[in-house]
């Protein structure tokens, strides 16, 4: 049992790190300006609440994921 578990965790921690750099990296890519400009034409009271609040960061998060029809599934970017 111990060896099964040697043998596979590596590959899963591997398997892990993977999908969550997949997470990831729309949380790390900077708003273009076209982006940004679209976020000021469309956004609603909430996104510019939160870009008050906590900057572009959040609010582009939140409007994204709004955009893209999620739901609240995944945190959003920490400061």
């Amino acid at each position: 049992m111990v060896a099964l578990i040697v043998i596979l965790f590596p590959p899963l921690l591997i398997a892990f790190l993977l999908v969550m750099e997949r997470v990831e990296e729309p949380l790390r890519r900077p708003a273009s300006p076209r982006e940004v400009s679209e976020f000021l034409n469309t956004a609603n009271q909430g996104e510019v609440d939160t870009l008050a609040r906590s900057g572009i960061l959040r609010a582009m998060f939140r409007w994204r994921r709004r955009r893209t029809g999620r739901g609240i599934t995944s945190s959003p970017p920490a400061i």
